[in-house]
Order: structure tokens, then C-alpha cells, then sequence
């Protein structure tokens, strides 16, 4: 058994293969043996120290994994040995086993694969509570969604478009715009060579969108907001360019904005919730709603490789490592 650790915040130096033994389970803790792990920019983030560590040192990295439960604690009545799971939760995933709480944790059907799992369960419940909690779309909506070549951004059109809202995206070339289209997106920005602002009010006949989705920060999202029809909402969930440090409250003044910074655990952090948002996602990759054709796999131990092509946009749709 081992997991990769980053030994401190910094580039991807910091991440060490380390050999562990597998502690007594408490009563409500499972053993899992990941079969597939997702890669997001969650854990780049923690990796460089972006986001508080939990401990000083030798932080284990990664948020979403799928595979088979190998023990169960005294208590644990949700779960048996060899069910198939999947779970999406800060830190601890990077390893070839690990122990967690059985509420933390959600059945796959037969009809998933583990791939699709770790590919699909942080990112598609992350558009699962953008779409449906953070800002309720509904069909006479117009959307604009950045990163949309990206994991989630890929998910993203298609539950979205499941919704029959006018979606226009952006990504950084053409290749990645033609392949989110693709996926659902009515309209497509290569923000490399278009100035996505001026796109929008175009394609929106100067009106604007009822909301953004704003996950890249320092680098969009003062446009975001311009991009906005009056009482229009920007969503923001992630700052993969960096930390945007600008906002003054009047600036939602322009045109009565509403703005909102949702984080995916504290929805997770509600079973109920959990369970019945996992179940959609999983019916919605069964049915094909979801496709899940854009994954890339990286073994365990060439997680800094996968980092470092995430972080230089070099990766389309999803990364998994595999053990």
C-alpha cells in the first residue's frame, strides 16, 4: 500500500510516493481499494498552499476516487464488503486504499465503471449544485460557462443543455472549443483570440446572460459581471488563474448583480443530498445523457506529470490515475 503525499506547499517537487499501513477501522469507517482516482484543481490548490492544509507536513492530495470496499467497521450498516463506491471529499485520495466515514461514500451501479466514477462523481456533483442549487436554471436562460473543454465544464454542457438553455462558452483554442461543442454548448469562444465580452453581447444581442459560471477568477471574472443582463447572478467556483481581489460591493451596483461563491462540501455534507444527486448523476452517465469520452489516465505515481498538464491547459475533459 502507498499513497502520494506533497511533503509541502509548492510545485510539483513536493510530491513523494510513501509506503503506509493501514490503521484499525473505527466503527462506522470502510477500507476502500481504489481502483481509479480523479485529478482536479482542488488538489492543485492544496498543493501549492492556496488552500489550508489540515497538517503541517506529507499531506496526502486528492478529492474523488472509485473502487471496492475491502472491511468494514462494527457499525457500518450501509455497506458490505466488495460493494462497488465512489466518493468525493478534500485530501486522502492519492493512495491505493483508503479509510472513510460509510456516510461519505455512494454506490455505483453495474451500469458505471470505476473510471467513469472517479472521472464523473466531484464534477458532476459540482453541476449538479451549480445547475440545480446555486443558481436553478431553467430553459429560458441564457448561460455562459468558462472552461467549458474541462472536466466539469464538459458535464456541464450536457446537463445543461439536457435543461435547453442557450449556452456559449469559452476555452483557449479551437480544438477544445469544436470538441465542447460537442458536448452541448450552443456557442463557443477561443478567448485566446476573442475578447469574450464582446462575443457575448453579440451572440446576446447586447442583452447579456442571466448568469456566468466564473471558475477560472483572476483573469475573468471582472468581465463576468459585465457580461450580465440586469439581476443577473455570477457563480464562482474555483480561481484556476488565480485569486480575484478586486471586488468592491458597488460593483454589483451596475445592474442590481448578485453574486455567489458556493463550494461543492457543503452540499456533500448533507446525506440526503448526497445520495439523491449521486443517483441522478450516475441514471444521467447510464443513460448516456453524460458521456464521459474525454478521460485521461495517468498511473498513481505520475500524478506531478498530470498536475503539471492540468495547469497548463494540455488536457482536455477529465484526468484519472489508475493504481
Amino acid at each position: 500500500m502507498y499513497s502520494i503525499i506533497a511533503s509541502k506547499p509548492g510545485n510539483t517537487s513536493v510530491l513523494e510516493k510513501k509506503d503506509f499501513q493501514i490503521s484499525t477501522l473505527k466503527p462506522n469507517e470502510v477500507l476502500i481499494k481504489n481502483h481509479a482516482i480523479g485529478v482536479n484543481f482542488i488538489d492543485i490548490y492544496f498543493r501549492e498552499g492556496l488552500y489550508p492544509w489540515p497538517q503541517e507536513k506529507n499531506l496526502v492530495l486528492g478529492s474523488e476516487a472509485a473502487g471496492e470496499i475491502e472491511a468494514v467497521g462494527s457499525e457500518v450498516k450501509q455497506f458490505q464488503v466488495g460493494d462497488r463506491v465512489a466518493y468525493a471529499q478534500p485530501n486522502n485520495a492519492y493512495a491505493t486504499h483508503r479509510i472513510i466515514n460509510e456516510n461519505l461514500i455512494v454506490s455505483i451501479p453495474e451500469s458505471v465503471s470505476f473510471d467513469q466514477a472517479a472521472a464523473a462523481i466531484l464534477k458532476g456533483l459540482t453541476v449538479k449544485y451549480l445547475v440545480t442549487d446555486s443558481f436553478k436554471l431553467q430553459a429560458h436562460h441564457k448561460v455562459l460557462f468558462h472552461a467549458a473543454a474541462g472536466g466539469v465544464g464538459l458535464i456541464a454542457g450536457q446537463w445543461i443543455s439536457e435543461i435547453g438553455c442557450q449556452l456559449i462558452g469559452t476555452a483557449g483554442s479551437d480544438e477544445k472549443c469544436s470538441k465542447a461543442r460537442v458536448y452541448g454548448y450552443n456557442e463557443m469562444i477561443n478567448y485566446t483570440n476573442q475578447n469574450f465580452l464582446q462575443e457575448v453581447q453579440g451572440l446576446t444581442q447586447r442583452e447579456g446572460v442571466d448568469v456566468v459560471y466564473d471558475s477560472v477568477g483572476k483573469d475573468t471574472m471582472s468581465d463576468s459581471f459585465k457580461c450580465l443582463k440586469k439581476h443577473g447572478t455570477v457563480v464562482s467556483f474555483g480561481q484556476s488563474s488565480g485569486m480575484y481581489k478586486n471586488l468592491q460591493m458597488t460593483d454589483l451596483m451596475s445592474g442590481s448583480l448578485h453574486l455567489t461563491r458556493p463550494t461543492l462540501f457543503h452540499f456533500y455534507a448533507n446525506r440526503e443530498w448526497l445520495v439523491d444527486a449521486s443517483a441522478l448523476l450516475f441514471e444521467m452517465i447510464a443513460q448516456q445523457k453524460i458521456k464521459l469520452n474525454e478521460i485521461t489516465e495517468y498511473a498513481l505515481e505520475e500524478v506531478g506529470q498530470a498536475h503539471l498538464d492540468i495547469e497548463n491547459r494540455k488536457t482536455t475533459g477529465s484526468v484519472i490515475l489508475k493504481t
